[in-house]
């Protein structure tokens, strides 16, 4: 048995679950959620329609590299999206099935297990880059991401020895579950760190479709890098995925873009791995990076529940409009934990407490007295959700 697994932390889904064992939740009240961040707006007809059309290629077998059209189409999506001079579709680009699956294999096949070699990450953090670090034989190195810095790392207090270990930096951005977006002073900052020090940025940017202001899309790391210069996008990846862009979470399609030196060494280990894309998957995947009016109308309907649900909530929480995901990442006036077990008992309503999210280190949890509000459910849900919320904060507390 690999005995890294037993470094592994419950999933904070689970540690809810034990939370709640003891609570009888209102009767009274239908049962609401803003736990799980899984889209809840439905799948675009013309996805659903392309894969229907393309159903009957599951009687062949796919190639892990996938098809020159996927690629194609998704470089000229990345060109289009942040403004790339260009992008290689055979050498930077390499479709994934999910991010989740990526980020996990990525830290497989970079790190190298070293006694003192680190992971850094965001704290609060996607659970996934924390396991992927224990399994891969790294240490996870937890920056907190607190509201004095925007919510983000300060790369600044980072020490010497620290960044020299550091094999592998995970940026995410807009942030999970802050919604927080990394200048691009800092991205610039980041890239000149791995420069020095050699190490490789994976950057998480699977909600970067989902932002509030329709002029102004968030930053991404191979803008940046390609802005100055770097075409050849050295020790940086990006991710990105159609679940939350195009609402299409079960289809389980995504890519890993940048470095293509990198690539091809990924590519290689996800060809021992096991993960190609399935033909009918890929078709689709086409048609959904080709079109973007789905997508604006994705954002409006994000945008609506936002401006529903802050109006309802300000007066009763401190909540930081967020600039993109679907998030809201809100200040609770008691602890997080027993704002969370609380308001289920009381109000029927399921939400995240930001400790869960987070590690304590040196006696912070960066996550300590917030809880996560995901706004997927559909607008009147959502409205329903923030009343309750106001409710119980106003009469409970």
């Amino acid at each position: 048995m690999n005995s890294d697994l037993q470094r592994l932390q419950p999933y904070p889904f689970e540690k809810i679950s034990v939370l709640k064992q003891s609570v009888q939740p209102n009767p009274e009240l239908d049962p609401l959620s803003l736990s799980i961040g899984e889209p809840k707006h439905p799948t675009p007809e013309i996805i659903l329609n392309a894969l229907r059309d393309s159903i009957s290629q599951i009687a062949v077998y796919p190639g892990t590299k996938g098809t020159p059209a996927l690629r194609e189409a998704i470089a000229d999506w990345l060109v289009r999206r942040f403004k790339l001079p260009s992008i290689n579709p055979d050498t930077q680009v390499l479709p994934v099935t999910g991010t989740r699956e990526a980020l996990f294999a990525i830290t497989q096949c970079l790190v190298d297990r070293k006694p003192n070699a680190k992971v850094l990450m965001p704290n609060p953090f996607y659970q996934i880059y924390e396991g992927a670090a224990f399994l891969a034989g790294a240490t996870p190195v937890y920056l907190p991401c607190v509201e004095e810095n925007g919510f983000i790392p300060d790369l600044d207090a980072i020490d010497e020895q620290t960044w020299q270990d550091c094999q592998l930096f995970f940026m995410c951005t807009p942030g999970n579950p802050t919604g927080a977006l990394t200048p691009t002073s800092e991205i610039k900052k980041l890239i000149q760190l791995s420069e020095k020090y050699n190490f490789i940025i994976v950057s998480d940017e699977c909600y970067s479709e989902i932002y509030l202001d329709e002029a102004n899309p968030p930053t991404g790391l191979l803008e940046v890098a390609a802005a100055s210069g770097d075409t050849d996008f050295k020790r940086c990846l990006v991710m990105h995925s159609l679940s939350k862009r195009s609402n299409a979470p079960g289809l389980r399609s995504g890519f890993v873009a940048g470095d293509a030196d990198i690539l091809k060494a990924f590519l290689l280990f996800r060809t021992y791995h096991g993960c190609a894309m399935p033909p009918h998957t890929q078709s689709t995947s086409i048609v959904a990076w080709q079109d973007e009016a789905h997508v604006e109308e994705n954002r409006r309907l994000y945008r609506e529940k936002f401006a529903a649900v802050l109006e309802i909530l300000t007066p009763v929480m401190d909540i930081p409009t967020p600039q993109a995901s679907f998030y809201l990442w809100a200040k609770t006036p008691i602890d997080d934990v027993t704002f969370t077990r609380d308001i289920y008992k009381h109000q029927h309503l399921n939400v995240v407490p930001g400790s869960y999210l987070s590690r304590e280190v040196d006696g912070l949890n960066p996550g300590a007295n917030r809880i996560r509000l995901a706004l997927v459910a559909e607008t009147q849900q959502c409205i329903e959700a923030a009343t309750r919320i106001r409710q119980f904060i106003e009469t409970q507390i």
